[in-house]
């Protein structure tokens, strides 16, 4: 009897070395223009070719300018010189490349699943921590560090030691108003930002069974916060349906290996824990760590001085009602299009409030933006008061160049609240997409159930 990731592990195990590590063959290794020139121009200088391009992919999403009629010039300093140096050592290295003003440009974690790259009991890297997210696809995905990248491209191997596992159980039905979003930041407060250390955690329960992919895609997105090696989750016939006929999935989309993707009855697991789904409120972030977080009716708590003071708050202070200067869409966790139409239901027909000093939707992908302006939803965005941008990573994180007046609060859909997260001295408070629409509608941290008519 075996978990979903013994099965996994056990499928890619090449080797065993004698310091007890095992030696695991990589599928595909996905790269970005933050990292990704460094790595390559390393190998190249070490005469090191990459042993199979054809497993490799380079997108550019992490400091790319997300602003209308965009070029390889960015915000950051020095940052054109990580894009066109990318992109010049990708290409002498014959990868795949997702370029600036490519169609199929996006953040690697949006466009891997809508190109089939990310591909169920495979394994997959990528130099950013939040690989997990294409766990939702029942594959072994994490974060590596430059130079595993490097060996990974060299070898199509890398030597680590078998995660732990956990299986957290998450029953109930989620209710209106209530997203994947709260559900992971629920986790987080009750278990802490460390209490999936050690452990590839994975999600069951028929609360996870009833999310539709992009839901699984958040939750699976913020395991990393949870300190886990990653999180995944079996694939269904919803998995399968999802990713077959994508561009890099195999022609005909069956496998008896993929039919075995889910953890045996009797398979143990080194730690277990369960959650009622159905106790759930929106949930948002009052300090500095994602733990720090609370349902958005309730009051901030009596937590760590050095959080309290630098997020600007009081212990037995309503977190509803705090003043917002910013609010954010976006980023890996949720910037797919089932969250902008979500945040556009709420903000249909409304207008942010005086005291917002920016609002921004950034989409994960340019097929994203595409399909939501299909829709007609980036005029409602405009017309309610946002900025509408092309795809990328954008203010998830500062990278030194675009960024919002220091001291500012934000409300973002983001996955990191941590001290500078989106610039010097600002203050971050994370929730979901629907969360952030009615805080920028209220001009303070709201209730998006208290959004007359928006939720059904």
């Amino acid at each position: 009897m075996a978990t979903l990731v013994e099965k996994i592990w056990n499928a890619h195990r090449a080797a065993a070395t004698s310091s007890g590590a095992d030696v695991i063959a990589i599928d595909r290794i996905f790269l970005h223009e933050r990292t990704g020139a460094a790595a390559l121009k390393s190998m190249a200088a070490a005469g090191r070719p990459v042993r199979d391009p054809a497993r490799v992919f380079v997108g550019m999403d992490h400091i790319v300018d997300t602003r209308p009629g965009r070029s390889d010039q960015t915000l950051m300093p020095g940052g054109q010189s990580f894009i066109t140096e990318t992109r010049e050592a990708a290409r002498a290295a014959g990868l795949t490349i997702f370029d600036v003003t490519d169609r199929d440009q996006g953040i690697a974690h949006v466009i891997s699943p809508e190109l089939g790259i990310v591909l169920p009991g495979c394994t997959l890297v990528a130099p950013d921590s939040h690989t997990c997210t294409q766990g939702a696809f029942g594959s072994l995905a994490w974060g590596i560090g430059s130079s595993e990248a490097e060996h990974a491209m060299v070898t199509g191997t890398l030597r680590l030691s078998r995660p732990k596992t956990m299986r957290i159980r998450l029953d109930g039905r989620l209710s209106v108003g209530v997203t994947a979003k709260d559900l992971a930041l629920a986790l987080l407060a009750r278990f802490g930002a460390a209490g999936g250390a050690g452990h590839a955690v994975e999600y069951t329960g028929s609360a996870v069974a009833a999310l539709d992919l992009d839901a699984r895609m958040t939750l699976c997105n913020m395991a990393t916060e949870f300190a886990a090696f990653t999180g995944i989750i079996a694939p269904d016939e919803a998995a399968f349906a999802a990713l077959a006929g994508r561009r890099y999935a195999p022609q005909v989309f069956d496998s008896p290996y993929w039919q075995s993707l889910y953890s045996d009855p009797d398979a143990a697991f080194n730690a277990e824990l369960s959650f009622d789904a159905s106790s759930v409120a929106p949930m948002v972030s009052w300090g500095t760590s994602p733990e720090h977080s609370i349902a958005v009716t309730a009051t901030v708590p009596q937590g760590p001085a050095r959080a309290l003071e630098y997020i600007g708050l009081a212990p037995g202070t309503p977190i509803a009602g705090t003043p917002i200067d910013v609010a954010f869409i976006g980023s890996c966790t949720n910037s797919r299009l089932s969250d902008l139409r979500r945040a556009a239901t709420l903000l249909q027909g409304r207008h942010i409030a005086p005291g917002i000093r920016r609002a921004l939707v950034v989409p994960g992908s340019s097929a994203v933006k595409r399909a939501a302006e299909a829709e007609g939803l980036h005029h409602i965005f405009a017309t309610a008061g946002f900025e509408w941008r092309e795809s990328g990573c954008s203010l998830c994180f500062y990278a030194g160049g675009e960024g919002f007046s220091p001291g500012s609060r934000t409300i973002s859909s983001t996955n990191r609240n941590f001290e500078g997260r989106q610039g010097p001295g600002i203050r971050t408070h994370i929730a979901s997409p629907e969360t952030v629409a009615a805080s920028a509608i209220a001009g303070v941290i709201a209730d998006p159930r208290n959004v007359s008519g928006a939720l059904t």
